[in-house]
């Protein structure tokens, strides 16, 4: 995977950040979902959603696989302003996406636009360029050949309460209800 050398940066809830990514100006921005209790998945359970993606829509199964807590240290120091996140760790967020069908992909992907992280009920602040050093993630914009029963991790890195007891993580299709993974942060 080739080395991307992006500032992080952090986007709270409420800001109009208009792409995950900063190396990408075609990313689609979907509203953040709001927390319902319809969609609780169990662990390791898969869910599946239909994405427009840029040749047609595609069907996914979508794995919510775990969920790494980091310390206030490292969050510290991932951010240019330390103070924004004082209190506060990085939670990333590994899903497994896994072309069902519809067409094959030729330039990136947009199924991980539909995930947020919760923790204790309050959407996280995401931190923008995180997630493509994270061990085991792929970046969604590199993956040029995505063919059906295929599968790729994507990650998503967010900032939350240092104290949060559980951490959800989100995936909704444009405009439904999220499905929701709970993962206690102990």
């Amino acid at each position: 995977m080739p080395h991307h050398t992006t500032a992080l940066r952090l986007v709270a809830p409420g800001d109009n950040a208009d792409a995950k990514s900063p190396a990408t100006e075609k990313a689609k921005v979907f509203p953040s979902p709001e927390p319902t209790s319809g969609g609780a998945m169990k662990t390791g359970e898969s869910a599946t959603g239909k994405v427009e993606e840029d040749p047609g829509k595609v069907t996914y199964e979508i794995l919510a696989q775990k969920v790494d807590v980091g310390t206030e240290a490292e969050a510290a120091k991932a951010v240019s302003e330390p103070d924004k996140v004082k209190g506060k760790v990085l939670a990333t967020a590994y899903l497994k996406y896994t072309h069902k069908s519809g067409p094959a992909l030729t330039d990136g992907a947009d199924v991980h636009d539909g995930t947020t992280v919760f923790a204790d009920g309050q959407r996280g602040s995401v931190l923008i360029g995180a997630s493509e050093d994270a061990a085991g993630c792929e970046d969604p914009y590199d993956v040029d050949s995505w063919k059906q029963g295929e599968s790729h991790v994507f990650c998503e890195t967010y900032v939350i309460p240092a104290n949060a007891k559980n951490v959800e993580v989100h995936w909704s299709e444009e405009d439904g209800e999220p499905y929701v993974w709970k993962f206690p942060n102990a």
